[in-house]
């Protein structure tokens, strides 16, 4: 019984993204351009379910490049107004489009010249009437069984709400790197992250000449404390790497006489290397692939300007 009730209510939802995306004409365009053109902040507002839907609308618009903040139209009547200014435009969600907290609040956006854009089930309702676009997020029933509760019609008016923050996205030409800068923190954030975020550089980055004696590559690479050292020449550029494996082999190979090498005698000479904006997954999943435990970071002249380790990636849980 429950799993026919599920699959009737995603049926009827999925129909009723369907209808709306039959109904899209310049009305959505004109909708962009017109929030595109906001040189403030999207208000966005509803009550109850909307209100609600209203709220996740505005956090995804903020979260994409597009200012934005939720007014709840109640509060805006007791002093939260003031919130508004011009340049500001309002996005309403109200099905009927006669919810009366946010039809006392046409006053100010007109004082304000605020453009309005709502998403509306009754095209010709006052709030319709009222705003500069109007988006018709109608649906023939809703899902529930009882064609009561706001459920096919929140779908339909959250869908839209993310087409209207995508389209602005691209508009926008909003990147990777912008993404990344509003969401600094959790998955998303580290997934996003750059390798010249995360590397060893300056003096937590171990570095020898290519004529460094072997006790001085001992010692960097036991201070710095990441299994192995950069081979650098004069002027900044990667002559190669040593690592405990390669000395560990040169040690069986020559026996004592390691001590009386140089860093060049033993270096790897062409090692994995990366551009400093290459994504930490992407530098993860080439450590794995290659099975090394770090990779250097070089600019386009090939010189060095850090390290990154496979212990760093795997403990932002990139995965």
């Amino acid at each position: 019984m429950s799993l026919a009730t599920a699959r009737r209510v995603l049926l009827t939802e999925a129909q009723a993204i369907q209808d709306v995306l039959a109904r899209l004409d310049t009305s959505f365009e004109k909708a962009v351009d017109v929030l595109f053109a906001c040189k403030g902040r999207v208000v966005v507002s509803g009550m109850g379910k909307s209100g609600l839907i209203g709220r996740k609308i505005s956090a995804t618009l903020s979260s994409t490049g597009t200012p934005s903040f939720f007014l709840h139209p109640a509060e805006a009547l007791h002093g939260d107004l003031g919130m508004l200014a011009r340049g500001d435009a309002m996005l309403t969600v109200s099905y009927g489009g006669e919810t009366q907290e946010i039809i006392q609040l046409l006053e100010a956006l007109k004082r304000l010249e605020m453009p309005l854009v709502t998403l509306t089930g009754c095209v010709h309702s006052t709030m319709a009437q009222a705003s500069d676009v109007v988006l018709d997020v109608s649906v023939k029933e809703e899902a529930c069984s009882l064609n009561l509760a706001p459920t096919a019609s929140t779908t339909v008016a959250m869908a839209v709400g993310d087409a209207l923050a995508v389209s602005l996205l691209e508009r926008r030409d909003f990147k990777h790197d912008d993404f990344a800068a509003l969401h600094p923190a959790g998955r998303l954030g580290k997934k996003l992250l750059r390798v010249e975020h995360l590397m060893h550089s300056g003096s937590a980055m171990p570095r020898v000449a290519p004529n460094a004696a072997m006790p001085d590559v001992f010692h960097e690479m036991s201070a710095k404390g990441l299994g192995m050292t950069t081979v650098l020449e004069a002027d900044g550029r990667l002559a190669g790497i040593l690592t405990d494996g390669d000395l560990r082999r040169l040690m069986e190979k020559h026996r004592g006489g390691v001590l009386e090498m140089r860093a060049a005698d033993g270096m790897t000479k062409s090692p994995q290397t990366i551009g400093p904006h290459v994504l930490a997954s992407e530098a993860l999943n080439l450590m794995e692939k290659k099975k090394i435990t770090s990779v250097v970071v070089v600019d386009e002249g090939r010189r060095v300007l850090g390290i990154v380790h496979l212990h760093d990636l795997w403990t932002l849980q990139l995965m």
